[in-house]
């Protein structure tokens, strides 16, 4: 079972930076939206795992993309930061239902895994945005950018949850 697990986390790992790297890193709408569903690799990933070995694959998954963009670490910056912040995220939002052995994401509601999604989204850009303007003169344009691409990034991240989604009997 752990190689199972194993293999197709390492499948939406290599599948996910080639999608962002070959199709969305070319697209611009409206010449600056840009979407980064490769989030969804830190919001699928199993949430009892070994925690260090997810941050680390964070890192890798952000060096990956990084190194495809040319943007400086930027983006193994993010991700490790919501790698980092993903149990408190998780705690706020499922709350005590976490603790429980049996828990899984696929078995809380929809509103609690669409808000989990937005604030892996909405972290993930502010960082990434704040990092990049790297100046609070310009906090206009960081939130304006940040609340724009990450509504692209959730519409696709939604898309691409249902297109992928496996259907309970």
């Amino acid at each position: 079972m752990i190689s199972n697990y194993f293999f197709i986390n390492f499948i939406r790992f290599v599948l996910l930076v080639l999608v962002q790297v070959l199709v969305f890193n070319r697209l611009n709408f409206f010449g600056f939206i840009n979407p980064m569903v490769y989030i969804l690799f830190l919001y699928w990933y199993p949430i009892k795992e070994n925690r260090a070995a997810f941050i680390g694959l964070s890192f890798l998954l952000g060096l990956s993309i990084d190194f495809f963009s040319d943007t400086m670490a930027l983006h193994a910056a993010s991700t490790t930061t919501i790698a980092y912040l993903r149990p408190a995220i998780m705690r706020f939002i499922f709350g005590v239902n976490l603790e429980f052995q049996s828990f899984k994401l696929s078995n809380s509601t929809k509103a609690q895994q669409f808000t989990f999604l937005t604030l892996l989204i909405v972290v993930h850009h502010f960082v990434f945005f704040t990092l990049e303007v790297f100046s609070l003169i310009n906090i206009l344009l960081i939130l304006k950018k940040v609340l724009i691409i990450s509504l692209a990034t959730l519409i696709l991240c939604l898309l691409f949850g249902t297109l992928f989604s496996v259907k309970k009997e």
